[in-house]
């Protein structure tokens, strides 16, 4: 034990102005209350130390710091009560010190050893500035002062972390510094001081430091006496894997030099030799297959081992994907004295120059997820006891290891979504395969191009659900709130003629009726309604604010005037329908297309127009690996059917929530032969290939009005299915279908056969239509 006064901040530590002082009174107190309670040997004990205390007159007044070496058979007595009885003195870090001061008067060897290391010992360097630990002793001291005098407790540590490099090894070292505060008491001088419990709680729950506490309760009006017990435990090898910890959750860190670097210490620390390095080497697939890592975790060794520079892509991959069938632990003291057949990959080590060699393949829920290489350079080694040392950091790593994989997939997926469009699961893997040779080839600085992504040989299937005489809805729906902004405008003005009686105002009432008239006969050119416009937007507000302020007692009647000429009440009422429909249809397929991808994977996209399209196209080219038949098309085409009428019922019963009505109608256009599909990056889409194929486009393109041959009738009319074909062969597949709905009643009985008429580069079209069969009324 020693008796050494010891300012453990090296005199680096703020001021703390506080009428504080050593004192054994608090701690007499506790040896009298124990030994009324204490029913063992220990009671003796206790006794025998508060004779001594009783016999000295040190229980009764205040002791300097200086001198406490004077009572070095009482110290030990307090140290002999108060130390834990299965620790030993050498291993023990156990001290006294003044209370809310860093100055230490007695401990053990152990204590003083780790303590002097922040004084004068040119060999620990201390991370953490003065500033940092006066706020710990503030927020130490007032959550005592609280508890004690305000029974308000704040949930601050007792103990504090003193952070520092060993310059020796450069590496950090960590010790938590525990400072018991039973033995020091506090009083008042005077009135306590009424303080906001309310509001202190609100100011720390928020964040606010313990700096208002300053204001509030001047430290001069308390009194400390007593001494603080202290313990201090080496926790670097606890630090170092929060350290690791703190990288993990900083998860747009992972790719960035400096965090692997801290990783990299942190598990150099774990072990406490920096001449031990390490490498990471994380597992990423692309379509399951092994890839190369851009970044290298740590020395490189594993990069440079099964990297690029020595694979090529293909064998990488071979290579890996063994590793992976059959993950193995290597380690060998001395590589150069393995000389088994199945390890000849050493070689590859050997000539980097590596001495010491542990492999660790990293998992991560069962799943390989990388491997961490522990090595020496040149003469330097180190034993299997080193190793275990690592256990604690294991699964940080392997969380480490599986956000980087995480990351490395959705930098996959951001360049599909860049340079592509939102890909679907059907074809993402092709989409996969492009953006990493994009990604590899940009990493490399290779030429970057654009791999083209083709399907040949698909199926397609095509869809629109119309919302019925949009177009002219919506000329009605404008026409109707033109019309009502004149009815108001005119009535306003011609209220305008009692307060002024001039040809302006007449000739405004004029031009109104004017416009009233060529919007009952109907005369209205698309010139003529932006001429029209102009004239309610523009001429008419600012003549009705001109007479607002010529006239103060117009200003209502003009305001009210205005606010309905901004609105456009027929217009909203169609858009709010159409917003209803669309909605719902939309809501309808993505409920569906989940399901379509059972049968067999398909691609499906759908697009909105006045209502809203899909197409979709399935053969084999999409999913290669699972074999593609007739019946997956057939399915599809059932599908087609069902969801038409599904939709029609929904649409239907949209009917009374619909401001404006509006009906949907069901087209399907049939297309028996497979086509050639490619990805457009340009418009970042889809699109046909082939001049035969393009002909499918152009028909899909001109159907929507076609009209039976020989009438004004449009083909697509309300509650019912329309099938636009252009061989009766073509639609083989749905007649079955169709008899199976009509007989299980979804259908209604009718079927019509039409012929359609002949469009621009189009002709002999033919149809098939069915009735829906809906529920009454609306």
């Amino acid at each position: 034990m020693q008796t050494t006064i010891l300012d453990v901040s090296g005199n680096r530590a703020q001021p703390l102005a506080i009428d504080a002082a050593i004192s054994f009174e608090p701690f007499i107190t506790w040896l009298k209350r124990r030994i009324s309670e204490e029913q063992t040997v220990k009671a003796r004990m206790y006794a025998a130390t508060l004779e001594e205390f009783e016999a000295s007159d040190i229980g009764h007044r205040d002791i300097a710091v200086e001198d406490t070496p004077g009572y070095v058979k009482q110290l030990e007595y307090v140290y002999a009560c108060l130390s834990p009885a299965m620790r030993s003195e050498e291993t023990l870090a156990w001290g006294l010190s003044f209370p809310f001061k860093p100055i230490t008067f007695y401990g053990t060897d152990q204590l003083y050893a780790l303590l002097g290391q922040r004084g004068e010992n040119t060999d620990y360097e201390v991370s953490r500035k003065p500033a940092d630990y006066h706020l710990d002793r503030l927020q130490l001291l007032y959550s005592f002062l609280l508890q004690r005098l305000y029974n308000f407790f704040v949930p601050v540590k007792r103990e504090q972390y003193h952070a520092g490099i060993n310059k020796n090894t450069g590496l950090l070292q960590y010790y938590a510094v525990n400072f018991n505060t039973d033995f020091v008491e506090v009083t008042a001088k005077g009135p306590l001081p009424e303080i906001d419990m309310g509001q202190l709680y609100t100011h720390l729950s928020e964040g606010g430091g313990f700096e208002i506490l300053e204001e509030m309760l001047p430290l001069e009006l308390f009194r400390f006496r007593g001494f603080f017990v202290i313990t201090v435990t080496d926790v670097t090898a606890q630090k170092a894997v929060e350290n690791i910890q703190k990288v993990r959750l900083s998860r747009t860190a992972l790719v960035a030099e400096k965090s692997f670097n801290e990783v990299i210490q942190s598990l150099k620390s774990l072990v406490r030799n920096s001449k031990i390095e390490f490498d990471l080497f994380p597992f990423l697939r692309v379509n399951d297959v092994p890839v190369y890592s851009f970044e290298k975790g740590g020395t490189g060794i594993l990069f440079e081992v099964w990297g690029e520079d020595r694979l090529t892509p293909e064998e990488f991959g071979r290579q890996a994907k063994a590793f992976a069938s059959k993950p193995i632990f290597f380690f060998s003291a001395d590589i150069f004295q393995v000389t088994q057949k199945e390890y000849s990959f050493l070689e590859h080590f050997r000539k980097q120059g590596v001495k010491s060699l542990g492999l660790m393949p990293i998992f991560y829920a069962h799943e390989l997820v990388g491997i961490m290489a522990v090595h020496t350079w040149g003469d330097d080694t180190f034993d299997d006891k080193t190793l275990a040392l690592l256990e604690p950091a294991i699964s940080p790593i392997a969380q480490l290891l599986q956000i980087y994989i995480e990351e490395f997939n959705l930098e996959i997926e951001n360049v599909i979504k860049e340079k592509f469009t939102s890909i679907q699961p059907a074809v993402q893997w092709k989409f996969n395969e492009a953006a990493w040779h994009y990604l590899y080839n940009t990493k490399k600085k290779l030429p970057v191009t654009i791999q083209n992504i083709l399907f040949e040989q698909v199926y397609p299937l095509y869809g629109a659900i119309d919302i019925r005489n949009s177009t002219v809805e919506r000329n009605k729906a404008i026409i109707a709130d033109l019309d009502s902004h004149l009815s108001i405008l005119a009535a306003t003005l011609d209220s305008l003629r009692q307060y002024q009686q001039n040809d302006l105002l007449k000739q405004m009432i004029y031009r109104c009726q004017q416009w009233q008239q060529a919007i009952l006969q109907q005369q209205l050119s698309p010139s003529d309604e932006n001429e029209l416009n102009r004239f309610l937007e523009v001429e008419a507000v600012e003549y009705l604010r001109h007479i607002a302020i010529q006239f103060p007692k117009t200003s209502e009647a003009i305001e009210s005037c205005l606010e309905s000429l901004a609105g456009e009440v027929n217009k909203a009422a169609l858009e709010a329908s159409m917003q209803l429909i669309n909605g719902t249809v939309n809501q309808y397929f993505e409920s569906e297309k989940n399901k379509l991808q059972e049968s067999y994977p398909c691609y499906f996209e759908k697009f909105r127009t006045d209502g809203v399209e899909y197409d979709i196209y399935i053969g084999q080219s999409i999913s290669p690996d699972k074999p593609f038949s007739h019946f997956h098309l057939k399915n599809l085409r059932l599908w087609q059917l069902s969801s038409m009428v599904t939709i029609a019922g929904l649409t239907h019963g949209l009917l009374s929530q619909m401001p404006r009505e509006l009906h949907t109608t069901q087209l399907i256009f049939v297309h028996n032969h497979p086509i050639d599909i490619s990805f457009r990056a340009d418009e970042r889409k889809f699109d046909v290939e082939g001049a035969y194929n393009i002909r499918y486009q152009m028909i899909k393109k001109r159907i929507d009005k076609v009209h039976i041959r020989n009438t004004e009738e449009r083909l697509t009319q309300p509650d019912k299915i329309a099938l636009i074909y252009s061989d009766r062969k073509d639609v083989e597949d749905y007649l079955p279908f169709i008899r199976y709905l009509q007989d299980t009643g979804v259908l209604l009985p009718e079927m019509e056969e039409l012929e359609l008429e002949d469009l621009q580069g189009l002709s002999g079209l033919q149809a098939i239509r069915m009735g829906i069969t809906l529920p009454s009324g609306k």
